[in-house]
């Protein structure tokens, strides 16, 4: 079997192996400037275009003598490149890439990984670190989460107490939801637009379109704290370091008031407008997040200019007032060519228009969302049990993200053609640095490609283990850390018992240092 991640389509190997030399040219019907090879009209690799194929499908030929690349686009010549570079493994010493012939196409045309700056902040070169290897597994969403109660990381020119003060937290909380704990350092950190731009643009040149998340109405409260007039209730408050834990909740009297914007309010209605407006300008995707998850109802439901929006626009309750206030929010998003996307709670609403795309995370069935899907409506699928990549592996295994079926929390086979695709989540509260995303990323991202990619007739997950083994060299050839087997599909009832306990109060890096230890104990 050629080694491949994400499987193929079709792929069948033939005998024989095409050479690598020094003096390899390109002939190509696409300017490919991420391509470092001579032109060459007797070059040995031809890429030709090929309008009958879809826009990332693509046909690779690899014989003695020649290896032969058709495609419509840029993208789909792109694709099979990143598998002549699995296969060939040239970056990792290899001269020879073995004969073969391949005919491949996508599952699902949203293929996601999201990362959450606003708990923890990563910075833009390690950003493009990310995005190099969701180029090479055919990922082609970068789902950016860039503010919430914990931070705001965008320069917005309007508003410049959003980063001013938005962006610092005094304190931050660890050692997991049930703990108090916090370290009493300043946090901070944001990208300036000329950033946002520059990593947008190194995106699209690997195929990845970058979709911001600008959270409201709820996980408002670092924006809050640099402008209270958006609450219900003005009161200066700091932006908070906890991260919502009932725990820190009832001990400290941490609580959700303000969290959420007032919808009631024309200014914080256009505040919302203004952000967004820059937002777009920023981000050439025609899609648009705006979170709409969790946004508690407390204040609205005392809030006077609340109320008075719900019996002016005769809405039914504070549920249609965040129906009302998405709905500004679509029309306004439209104006600007932009689909609306929220998480699956924004479907409470009575009144939501029909065009926004839901995406589905609670690890419950929830029938809303079923029906959305199962109704013609667009979701992307991000259940929790497969899919937030911030769990241990003790609670949710390598095995809980392969072996994701769609049926299983409702949606119906026909309606499969509503599944814009599959999108995995890298919320940080407990992830402050590099190598404890990647311990808890990686293999589990390779898994999240072959589910949204490849055919489900063909995934086996020995298959994809053994695989695996052979892809763990390019973890060092990108300087990025990965879960060992040992860790990323746990045996010892036990240890698993002890490190979902750590992670919900105590030490919520322990798989990070049992990976060390695997590691130095000569585990690959």
């Amino acid at each position: 079997m050629l080694q491949l991640i994400p499987l193929a389509y079709y792929a069948q190997e033939k005998s024989g192996v095409f050479a690598i030399d020094e003096q390899l040219k390109v002939n190509s019907d696409f300017d490919l400037k991420l391509l470092k090879l001579e032109k060459a009209q007797d070059g040995k690799l031809v890429i030709k275009k090929d309008s009958s194929l879809d826009k990332e499908e693509y046909k690779l030929e690899v014989t003695p003598d020649l290896i032969s690349i058709k495609a419509s686009s840029e993208t789909g010549a792109y694709y099979a490149l990143q598998t002549l570079r699995q296969i060939g493994r040239f970056e990792l010493g290899s001269k020879e890439i073995p004969c073969c012939i391949i005919n491949d196409k996508p599952r699902f045309s949203w293929r996601g990984v999201q990362l959450d700056e606003s708990r923890h902040f990563f910075g833009k070169e390690y950003v493009k670190k990310m995005l190099d290897m969701m180029f090479m597994l055919k990922l082609n969403v970068f789902h950016w989460h860039l503010t919430d109660d914990q931070g705001w990381r965008i320069e917005i020119k309007k508003y410049p107490l959003l980063t001013e003060i938005g962006s610092k937290r005094a304190y931050t909380q660890i050692h997991g939801w049930g703990s108090t704990d916090i370290i009493n350092e300043e946090y901070s950190g944001f990208y300036t637009q000329d950033d946002i731009k520059e990593i947008v643009d190194y995106a699209a040149k690997r195929g990845i379109m970058v979709v911001p998340e600008i959270d409201f109405p709820a996980h408002c409260a670092a924006a809050i704290a640099a402008y209270p007039w958006l609450a219900c209730r003005e009161i200066n408050r700091d932006v908070p370091g906890y991260f919502g834990g009932a725990i820190p909740q009832r001990k400290l009297r941490q609580f959700d008031w303000n969290r959420p914007i007032c919808p009631g309010k024309d200014k914080t209605v256009d505040f919302v407008k203004n952000v967004i407006d820059e937002v777009c300008s920023l981000f050439p995707a025609p899609y648009f997040h705006i979170g709409g998850d969790e946004a508690p109802k407390s204040e609205w439901k005392k809030c006077p200019c609340c109320q008075k929006r719900i019996k002016d626009n005769n809405l039914k309750d504070e549920e249609d007032l965040q129906g009302w206030l998405n709905n500004e929010i679509l029309a306004f998003v439209k104006s600007k060519g932009k689909r609306l996307i929220g998480w699956n709670e924004v479907l409470k609403a009575k009144s939501l228009d029909k065009s926004v795309i839901c995406q589905y995370w609670t690890p419950k069935k929830d029938s809303r969302a079923r029906d959305w899907a199962n109704n013609g409506n667009s979701v992307i699928l991000s259940n929790h049990q497969s899919f937030y990549f911030d769990m241990t592996y003790a609670q949710y295994s390598l095995k809980n993200t392969y072996n994701y079926n769609y049926k299983n929390f409702g949606i119906k086979p026909e309606s499969e053609k509503n599944i814009l695709g599959i999108e995995a989540e890298n919320w940080t509260e407990w992830t402050d640095c590099p190598e404890k995303l990647e311990v808890f990323m990686y293999p589990r991202t390779q898994a999240l490609a072959e589910v949204a990619w490849s055919p489900e007739s063909k995934k086996e997950f020995g298959s994809f283990m053994a695989r695996m083994e052979n892809f763990k060299p390019y973890f060092e050839y990108f300087g990025m850390s990965y879960a060992v087997n040992s860790v990323a599909m746990p045996k010892k009832w036990l240890l698993k018992s002890k490190i979902r306990k750590e992670f919900s109060m105590g030490d919520t890096h322990l798989e990070v240092k049992l990976n060390k230890k695997y590691i130095e104990q000569g585990e690959k």
